[in-house]
């Protein structure tokens, strides 16, 4: 049986609009596929903070050997300092109490390698914001302005960066950003890296450098323990602190980003930074 002209054409834009139907459901299907997966992702953030909730503690990698921020009383075991405190803050914003925290001893080497393997929620350890680090780490707001200067002897010739020249032998700490930014100062300059600080500081006191370079605030720290040692010059260097914590854990993010500005507004901040640093920090 023929059928006729009209009704062919009739079945033709029916199974035209069965496709078109067909097209848009499969769309939608995508389209909420996205969604899920931008809900998935939402998920994922949160499941960092749920994470922490769930083991009760805030595990946060900080320097044992770098006074003023964190330093290790070896007759008591107490860590303390101004990374110490900002770390207990975000500890009772996190989880209610700040001390619903483990602290983990890091290096400038070590910190961002055991961030990234799960071993610490987050860094804060006078780690400077670079745009090379925050291809490996997703960073809080800044935290503590610092600047790098150069630590000495007193008495010695070198009085500032203009001194340093390719036959001066620069201490510092492997990792930190200080090696990179001495060299590009002064090409061709000698440096010796240590594991820490308070090695390098000791090799600066048995005579094996000239200069003790890092962030200034960590050289006040040094030079408060011995007065036969000072900072020099002005700082030659912005190193702005920030909170590192694994890429893509904006929640953590958030939350570090909302206890400072707490700290800031009620006035704790003032307070943590004059009882670590000695002053009030510049407005």
């Amino acid at each position: 049986m023929k059928m006729s002209k009209s009704f062919k054409g009739l079945s033709v834009l029916m199974i035209a609009a069965m496709l078109v139907i067909a097209g848009c459901g499969n769309n939608n299907a995508a389209n909420n596929a996205g969604s899920g997966n931008a809900a998935a992702g939402n998920s994922t953030d949160s499941e960092a903070i749920a994470k922490i909730k769930e083991r009760g503690k805030l595990q946060v990698g900080v320097k044992y050997d770098t006074r003023l921020f964190g330093l290790k009383d070896p007759a008591s075991g107490n860590v303390e300092g101004f990374d110490i405190d900002i770390s207990k803050a975000i500890a009772k914003h996190i989880l209610g109490d700040e001390n619903a925290i483990e602290l983990k001893e890091v290096t400038s080497k070590t910190r961002i390698p055991m961030l990234n393997n799960g071993e610490i929620d987050m860094v804060v350890a006078t780690m400077t914001i670079t745009e090379e680090r925050k291809k490996e780490v997703d960073f809080s707001d800044v935290y503590f302005q610092a600047g790098q200067s150069l630590l000495v002897k007193k008495g010695s010739p070198i009085t500032g960066i203009e001194d340093v020249t390719k036959d001066t032998k620069i201490l510092g700490s492997k990792g930190a950003t200080s090696i990179k930014n001495i060299k590009d100062k002064v090409p061709g300059v000698t440096v010796l890296e240590f594991d820490n600080y308070q090695d390098a500081f000791s090799a600066l006191k048995a005579g094996q450098g000239d200069a003790l370079t890092t962030d200034d605030a960590i050289l006040y720290g040094m030079a408060s323990q011995d007065p036969g040692y000072e900072v020099v010059g002005e700082p030659f260097t912005d190193e702005p602190y920030g909170i590192a914590v694994q890429k893509g854990n904006t929640d953590v993010v958030n939350a570090v980003n909302d206890t400072l500005a707490e700290l800031k507004a009620n006035g704790e901040y003032d307070a943590i930074y004059t009882k670590w640093i000695g002053k009030a920090p510049a407005k």
